[in-house]
Protein backbone atom coordinates (compact mmCIF):
# COMPACT_ATOMS: atom_id res chain seq x y z
CA UNK A 1 0.00 0.00 0.00
CA UNK A 2 1.29 3.45 -0.88
CA UNK A 3 1.98 5.62 2.10
CA UNK A 4 -0.41 8.48 2.78
CA UNK A 5 2.39 11.03 2.49
CA UNK A 6 3.16 9.81 -1.02
CA UNK A 7 -0.50 10.09 -1.98
CA UNK A 8 -0.55 13.67 -0.82
CA UNK A 9 2.57 14.47 -2.78
CA UNK A 10 1.09 12.77 -5.84
CA UNK A 11 -1.80 15.23 -6.18
CA UNK A 12 0.04 17.88 -8.25
CA UNK A 13 1.63 15.20 -10.41
CA UNK A 14 -1.75 13.71 -11.21
CA UNK A 15 -2.88 17.08 -12.47
CA UNK A 16 0.18 17.15 -14.70
CA UNK A 17 -0.63 13.72 -16.13
CA UNK A 18 -4.25 14.61 -16.86
CA UNK A 19 -3.00 17.66 -18.76
CA UNK A 20 -0.87 15.47 -21.04
CA UNK A 21 -3.35 12.61 -21.46
CA UNK A 22 -2.80 10.05 -24.19
CA UNK A 23 -3.55 11.48 -27.63
CA UNK A 24 -5.31 8.55 -29.26
CA UNK A 25 -5.84 4.84 -29.67
CA UNK A 26 -3.86 2.27 -31.64
CA UNK A 27 -0.58 4.16 -31.57
CA UNK A 28 2.84 2.68 -30.87
CA UNK A 29 3.56 2.79 -27.16
CA UNK A 30 5.99 5.49 -26.07
CA UNK A 31 7.29 6.66 -22.68
CA UNK A 32 8.11 10.36 -22.88
CA UNK A 33 10.31 11.58 -19.98
CA UNK A 34 9.78 14.94 -18.32
CA UNK A 35 10.10 16.62 -14.94
CA UNK A 36 7.58 18.34 -12.70
CA UNK A 37 8.67 21.22 -10.46
CA UNK A 38 5.66 22.59 -8.67
CA UNK A 39 4.83 26.23 -8.06
CA UNK A 40 3.30 27.68 -4.90
CA UNK A 41 -0.40 27.47 -5.91
CA UNK A 42 -0.16 23.91 -7.14
CA UNK A 43 1.91 22.57 -4.25
CA UNK A 44 0.04 24.00 -1.23
CA UNK A 45 0.20 23.10 1.61
CA UNK A 46 3.73 22.05 0.64
CA UNK A 47 6.33 24.64 -0.42
CA UNK A 48 7.19 25.05 -4.14
CA UNK A 49 9.42 22.44 -5.73
CA UNK A 50 13.13 22.64 -6.48
CA UNK A 51 15.24 21.81 -9.53
CA UNK A 52 16.36 18.47 -8.10
CA UNK A 53 14.75 16.07 -10.59
CA UNK A 54 15.76 14.61 -13.93
CA UNK A 55 14.26 12.10 -16.34
CA UNK A 56 15.86 10.80 -19.54
CA UNK A 57 16.37 7.76 -21.73
CA UNK A 58 20.15 7.27 -21.86
CA UNK A 59 22.21 4.92 -24.02
CA UNK A 60 24.33 2.41 -22.14
CA UNK A 61 22.22 2.64 -18.98
CA UNK A 62 19.74 -0.15 -19.62
CA UNK A 63 19.38 -3.66 -20.97
CA UNK A 64 19.97 -4.58 -24.64
CA UNK A 65 17.01 -3.23 -26.58
CA UNK A 66 16.96 -6.25 -28.90
CA UNK A 67 16.05 -8.59 -26.02
CA UNK A 68 19.44 -10.31 -25.90
CA UNK A 69 21.42 -11.15 -22.78
CA UNK A 70 23.21 -8.42 -20.87
CA UNK A 71 26.02 -10.76 -19.80
CA UNK A 72 29.49 -9.41 -20.50
CA UNK A 73 31.94 -9.89 -22.02
CA UNK A 74 29.95 -10.93 -25.07
CA UNK A 75 31.21 -12.49 -28.28
CA UNK A 76 30.83 -10.75 -30.61
CA UNK A 77 30.56 -7.49 -28.62
CA UNK A 78 26.97 -6.36 -28.15
CA UNK A 79 26.66 -3.06 -30.04
CA UNK A 80 22.99 -2.59 -29.13
CA UNK A 81 22.65 0.89 -27.51
CA UNK A 82 21.16 -0.43 -24.21
CA UNK A 83 18.78 2.47 -23.55
CA UNK A 84 17.50 2.81 -19.99
CA UNK A 85 15.14 5.32 -18.35
CA UNK A 86 16.80 7.32 -15.58
CA UNK A 87 14.46 8.83 -12.96
CA UNK A 88 16.13 10.80 -10.19
CA UNK A 89 15.10 13.04 -7.30
CA UNK A 90 18.14 14.47 -5.56
CA UNK A 91 16.55 15.79 -2.37
CA UNK A 92 13.69 15.46 0.09
CA UNK A 93 10.54 13.48 -0.66
CA UNK A 94 8.49 16.44 0.61
CA UNK A 95 9.92 18.67 -2.13
CA UNK A 96 7.11 19.31 -4.62
CA UNK A 97 8.89 17.84 -7.64
CA UNK A 98 9.04 14.60 -9.58
CA UNK A 99 10.77 12.81 -12.43
CA UNK A 100 8.25 11.15 -14.69
CA UNK A 101 7.41 9.58 -18.03
CA UNK A 102 4.09 9.97 -19.81
CA UNK A 103 3.02 6.83 -21.68
CA UNK A 104 1.15 7.36 -24.92
CA UNK A 105 -0.49 4.84 -27.21
CA UNK A 106 -2.47 3.03 -24.48
CA UNK A 107 -5.64 5.12 -24.27
CA UNK A 108 -8.77 2.99 -24.46
CA UNK A 109 -6.98 -0.29 -23.72
CA UNK A 110 -8.33 -2.57 -21.00
CA UNK A 111 -5.87 -2.78 -18.10
CA UNK A 112 -4.50 -6.33 -17.94
CA UNK A 113 -0.82 -6.07 -16.95
CA UNK A 114 1.75 -3.43 -16.05
CA UNK A 115 5.41 -3.60 -15.13
CA UNK A 116 9.05 -2.77 -15.75
CA UNK A 117 12.57 -4.03 -15.12
CA UNK A 118 14.67 -2.06 -12.65
CA UNK A 119 18.39 -2.08 -12.05
CA UNK A 120 19.29 -3.59 -8.68
CA UNK A 121 20.73 -1.13 -6.18
CA UNK A 122 18.34 1.60 -7.30
CA UNK A 123 15.17 2.59 -5.52
CA UNK A 124 12.07 0.39 -5.43
CA UNK A 125 9.74 1.85 -2.81
CA UNK A 126 6.09 1.71 -1.87
CA UNK A 127 5.43 4.95 -3.71
CA UNK A 128 8.12 5.20 -6.38
CA UNK A 129 8.74 4.45 -9.08
CA UNK A 130 5.04 3.89 -9.64
CA UNK A 131 2.46 3.79 -12.39
CA UNK A 132 -0.30 6.39 -12.12
CA UNK A 133 -3.23 5.08 -14.16
CA UNK A 134 -6.43 7.07 -14.58
CA UNK A 135 -9.23 4.89 -15.94
CA UNK A 136 -12.30 6.04 -17.82
CA UNK A 137 -14.38 5.91 -14.64
CA UNK A 138 -12.18 8.88 -13.55
CA UNK A 139 -10.46 6.90 -10.79
CA UNK A 140 -6.67 7.17 -10.46
CA UNK A 141 -4.87 3.99 -9.47
CA UNK A 142 -1.34 3.76 -8.04
CA UNK A 143 1.01 0.82 -8.66
CA UNK A 144 4.09 1.30 -6.46
CA UNK A 145 7.23 -0.70 -7.25
CA UNK A 146 7.37 -2.52 -3.89
CA UNK A 147 3.74 -3.60 -4.25
CA UNK A 148 4.29 -5.60 -7.42
CA UNK A 149 5.42 -9.19 -7.94
CA UNK A 150 9.23 -9.35 -8.40
CA UNK A 151 11.31 -11.90 -10.28
CA UNK A 152 14.83 -11.96 -11.79
CA UNK A 153 14.83 -10.04 -15.08
CA UNK A 154 15.38 -12.51 -17.96
CA UNK A 155 18.08 -10.47 -19.70
CA UNK A 156 20.19 -10.08 -16.55
CA UNK A 157 18.80 -12.06 -13.60
CA UNK A 158 21.63 -11.09 -11.23
CA UNK A 159 21.72 -7.32 -11.71
CA UNK A 160 18.11 -6.55 -12.71
CA UNK A 161 14.66 -7.32 -11.28
CA UNK A 162 11.39 -7.61 -13.20
CA UNK A 163 8.21 -6.33 -11.48
CA UNK A 164 4.72 -7.13 -12.70
CA UNK A 165 1.34 -5.79 -11.55
CA UNK A 166 -2.13 -7.21 -12.06
CA UNK A 167 -5.11 -4.82 -12.03
CA UNK A 168 -5.97 -6.09 -8.54
CA UNK A 169 -2.59 -4.85 -7.22
CA UNK A 170 -3.47 -1.20 -7.85
CA UNK A 171 -4.41 1.19 -5.06
CA UNK A 172 -7.34 1.15 -5.39
CA UNK A 173 -7.67 -1.99 -7.53
CA UNK A 174 -8.75 -1.49 -11.13
CA UNK A 175 -12.31 -2.63 -11.84
CA UNK A 176 -12.21 -5.61 -14.24
CA UNK A 177 -12.64 -4.48 -17.85
CA UNK A 178 -11.92 -0.82 -17.10
CA UNK A 179 -9.95 1.05 -19.78
CA UNK A 180 -7.06 3.50 -19.66
CA UNK A 181 -7.70 7.22 -19.90
CA UNK A 182 -4.11 8.27 -19.11
CA UNK A 183 -1.03 6.52 -17.78
CA UNK A 184 2.46 7.45 -16.68
CA UNK A 185 5.35 6.58 -14.37
CA UNK A 186 6.19 8.91 -11.46
CA UNK A 187 9.33 9.06 -9.32
CA UNK A 188 8.91 11.39 -6.33
CA UNK A 189 10.54 9.61 -3.38
CA UNK A 190 13.75 11.40 -2.46
CA UNK A 191 17.03 10.64 -0.73
CA UNK A 192 15.35 10.59 2.69
CA UNK A 193 13.21 7.56 1.78
CA UNK A 194 15.08 4.24 1.81
CA UNK A 195 13.75 0.94 0.48
CA UNK A 196 14.81 -2.68 0.81
CA UNK A 197 16.74 -2.42 -2.45
CA UNK A 198 17.95 1.09 -1.59
CA UNK A 199 18.81 1.19 2.15
CA UNK A 200 20.82 4.41 1.81
CA UNK A 201 18.14 6.33 -0.07
CA UNK A 202 20.03 7.21 -3.26
CA UNK A 203 16.95 8.83 -4.77
CA UNK A 204 17.08 7.33 -8.26
CA UNK A 205 15.94 4.36 -10.32
CA UNK A 206 16.89 3.00 -13.74
CA UNK A 207 14.02 1.32 -15.58
CA UNK A 208 13.75 -0.62 -18.81
CA UNK A 209 11.27 -2.88 -20.63
CA UNK A 210 8.25 -0.86 -19.50
CA UNK A 211 5.31 -3.22 -19.85
CA UNK A 212 1.78 -2.13 -20.75
CA UNK A 213 -0.47 -5.13 -21.35
CA UNK A 214 2.44 -7.33 -22.39
CA UNK A 215 3.95 -4.85 -24.85
CA UNK A 216 7.40 -3.50 -23.98
CA UNK A 217 8.85 -0.02 -24.29
CA UNK A 218 12.64 -0.30 -24.48
CA UNK A 219 13.72 3.15 -25.74
CA UNK A 220 12.68 6.76 -25.78
CA UNK A 221 10.39 8.23 -28.45
CA UNK A 222 13.26 9.95 -30.25
CA UNK A 223 15.48 6.88 -30.51
CA UNK A 224 14.00 5.51 -33.76
CA UNK A 225 12.70 2.34 -32.16
CA UNK A 226 9.16 0.99 -32.01
CA UNK A 227 9.64 -2.24 -30.08
CA UNK A 228 6.18 -3.35 -29.00
CA UNK A 229 6.22 -7.08 -29.55
CA UNK A 230 5.32 -9.42 -26.74
CA UNK A 231 8.56 -10.17 -24.94
CA UNK A 232 11.31 -9.85 -27.53
CA UNK A 233 12.46 -13.42 -26.94
CA UNK A 234 13.02 -12.74 -23.27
Amino acid sequence: MIKSSILLLAIPFLICFVAVADDGNNQALEAKPSVFVGTAPGCAPFPPGSDIVTAAWLAGLGLPDDGSSNLTPSTPPNRDPHFGLLLSKNGSTADCSAAQATITGAKGAVVTELGFDYRNGGHCGAGAPRFNVTTHDNVTHFFGCAGGTPAPAPQDPVEWTRVRFTPAQGFPPVTPGETIQSIGIVYDEGTDTPSVQDPNGIGLAVLDNIDVNGKLITRGPNDRMENNDNGNNQ
